[in-house]
C-alpha cells in the first residue's frame, strides 16, 4: 500500500523530558519532506502543535480534527490546512483513523493511550489493519512494552502486538520502517 497519509498521536503538553519535543519536530520534518499528509487531533498546544508547526514549517499538509467541546481548552490550531470541528471524541477518532494510512504514537496521557488502545482494539477486531508506530523516545514507552509482552504470555491475545506494533527509537527509524 502506498503511504499518502499518517495520523499522529500525541500529548498536549510536552512533557518533562527536551527529547520528547526534539524528536517531534523532527518527525514532523521528515513528514514534510516525505511529502504525507498528515492528520492530527488540531490542538496547538503541547507536542500537537510541535508537530503541526513543524510540518507546516516545512512545507506539509496537516489535516487537524478537534471535538467542538476542546475547541477552547486543546486551543485549536489555526494555521492547518484543515480543520474539522466534530461533534464528540468518538467521531474524532473514527475521522482520524479513516484519513490516515498508518498510525504514528508519540508521547502523551490519557487521550493518547486512548488512541492507541481504541486502534489497537479495531485491529484485533479486524475493522482496520493499519500498523501502529510507536516512537519510543528515550524510552517512554517502554514500561508499555513490558506490559504488552506481560498480556501475550497471560495468554490475552487474539495476536502477537509485533503483528501491529512496530517500536522505534528515533524518527527516522518510524520513516525506515514504514518504507
Amino acid at each position: 500500500m502506498k503511504l499518502e497519509s499518517v495520523v499522529v498521536f500525541c500529548g498536549s503538553k510536552n512533557g518533562q523530558n527536551p527529547v520528547y519535543v526534539k524528536h517531534t519536530a523532527e518527525l514532523g520534518k521528515l513528514i514534510a519532506l516525505l511529502n504525507l499528509r498528515m492528520v492530527y487531533g488540531g490542538g496547538k498546544a503541547g507536542l500537537m502543535g510541535v508537530i503541526a508547526d513543524s510540518v507546516l514549517a516545512n512545507g506539509g499538509k496537516v489535516m487537524g480534527v478537534i471535538p467542538k467541546i476542546l475547541t477552547e481548552w486543546e486551543s485549536q490550531h489555526t494555521g492547518l490546512t484543515e480543520l474539522f470541528v466534530v461533534p464528540d471524541m468518538h467521531t474524532r477518532k473514527k475521522m482520524m483513523y479513516e484519513m490516515g494510512d498508518a498510525a504514528i504514537v508519540l508521547p502523551g496521557g490519557f487521550g493518547t493511550l486512548d488512541e492507541l488502545f481504541e486502534m489497537l482494539t479495531w485491529n484485533q477486531l479486524k475493522i482496520h489493519d493499519k500498523k501502529i508506530y510507536i516512537l519510543n523516545s528515550d524510552g517512554f514507552y517502554n514500561h508499555l512494552r513490558l506490559h504488552l509482552q506481560h498480556l501475550k504470555k497471560e495468554g490475552f491475545l487474539y495476536e502477537l502486538p509485533e503483528e501491529r506494533i512496530i517500536f522505534c527509537d528515533t524518527p527516522v527509524e518510524v520513516f525506515n520502517k514504514i518504507g
